[in-house]
């Protein structure tokens, strides 16, 4: 691989949709390796704006608008990191050799719609996966629900992230309130959920697996420890690695992550979630980029998830190598504000251990994450309680 010199003619370029607290780490990390990169995002002064070589703000939902801004950039390679996003457009941008886009346009096509993903899970590679049924309306909701899924169970937007439009469904009184919460926090609203059944697990955890180059050239899979992780409403409050599991178990979730992976193809890092009940493992979801459960490893891995993404992207050697055990909380914006300060900085870094990522992003909302708390040590419990005491500590105020 050769990398040039950034904002030069022989420059490496790349370009992220979407620019957020993942994003911007991203950013970073092919930064230090030399890449000019150019971000792109919904909203201006996202994170990643705040650090890329050059900023954007588009629509990427719109096709036209994707179009037109890589034919003026001309990046070397795209690289997806939210979902609303013209995926038919990056198919046709990879089609006529604009750019490289990573993994595939048509790994982002299928993770970016759950429909697409747990199909090709489910029916086509025959992997462990909880009842499910597709719906259009509220009344295709309960018929799924009577006929296939039962109670309790999950509702959610077929495109969404970080949980928004997701709800349990404990009755046919929850149906409606479920339908229209759906409806209202898809990215892109495409009028149609999958109502999935409600498995009882012991936990979950997201297996971060790298398709990367390997010294004979060929693209290999590796496997970072597994993270567990605890959600409220789909969206992540705290993260811990290494997650204690069965041998047996362990195994299963690697062949699960390798099976998935191999067949969208590609090169970078993927965060595939799974759910464990003892020895037995079941795929809930796949992401073809950086984890927000996988924050983690800032404090648990030599190569965090961030760079193990942007070495495979530029076809360079990575390790999955743990370094220290380690836990991760969110710090909420806990208002509806522009422009938030944090308090108590100092005082939250004086716990053991630890420390802190504020995002940078311009305008906070009540339960919107602003920044992540990190701990390592020793003992994973204990990590646990210095990251959830570090992120306590910050305190969001107006400014």
């Amino acid at each position: 691989m050769r990398i040039g010199t950034p904002l030069s003619n022989n420059a490496i370029r790349v370009m992220l949709l979407g620019s957020g607290e993942l994003g911007k780490e991203v950013i970073i990390s092919l930064q230090r390796l030399g890449v000019e990169v150019i971000a792109v995002d919904r909203y201006a002064d996202a994170p990643g704006h705040q650090v890329a070589h050059r900023a954007h703000v588009i629509d990427m939902a719109d096709g036209h608008a994707l179009y037109e801004l890589v034919k003026q950039e001309r990046p070397h390679f795209i690289v997806p990191e939210i979902e609303a996003i013209d995926t038919d457009m990056l198919a046709q941008i990879e089609s006529e050799g604009l750019a490289e886009v990573i993994p595939t346009a048509r790994a982002t096509q299928l993770t970016m719609n759950r429909q697409g993903i747990r199909c090709l899970a489910a029916e086509e590679l025959g992997l462990p996966t909880s009842k499910y049924a597709f719906a259009e309306s509220a009344e295709e909701v309960q018929q799924a629900i009577d006929d296939i899924v039962g109670y309790p169970c999950i509702i959610k937007p077929v495109m969404s992230s970080s949980g928004k439009g997701q709800s349990t469904v404990h009755g046919p009184d929850d149906v409606i309130k479920a339908w229209d919460y759906a409806m209202s926090g898809g990215r892109v609203n495409r009028g149609r959920v999958i109502v999935e059944e409600m498995i009882r697990f012991d936990y979950e955890i997201t297996q971060l697996t790298v398709r990367a180059v390997n010294e004979q050239g060929e693209i290999e899979t590796y496997f970072c420890e597994p993270i567990g992780h605890i959600q409220e409403q789909g969206d992540y409050v705290e993260s811990w690695q290494p997650q204690a599991m069965s041998e047996l178990a362990k195994q299963q979730s690697q062949e699960i992550a390798r099976a998935i992976t191999d067949n969208l193809g590609g090169r970078g890092l993927f965060g595939v979630e799974l759910f464990v009940r003892g020895d037995d493992v079941w795929f809930s979801e796949v992401s073809p980029r950086p984890h927000d459960t996988g924050m983690v490893t800032m404090v648990t891995q030599y190569q965090n998830e961030f760079d193990l993404h942007a070495r495979a992207i530029l076809g360079l050697p990575v390790s999955t190598l743990l370094r220290d055990k380690g836990a991760s909380a969110v710090i909420y914006g806990g208002m509806d504000a522009k422009g938030i300060a944090f308090a108590d900085v100092e005082r939250a870094l004086h716990v053991e251990g630890s420390d802190i990522r504020l995002f940078g992003k311009p305008e906070s909302f009540t339960r919107r994450r602003m920044g992540v708390a990190l701990a390592h040590g020793n003992d994973v419990d204990e990590c646990r309680v210095r990251a959830m005491e570090t992120a306590a500590r910050v305190k969001p105020e107006k400014a």
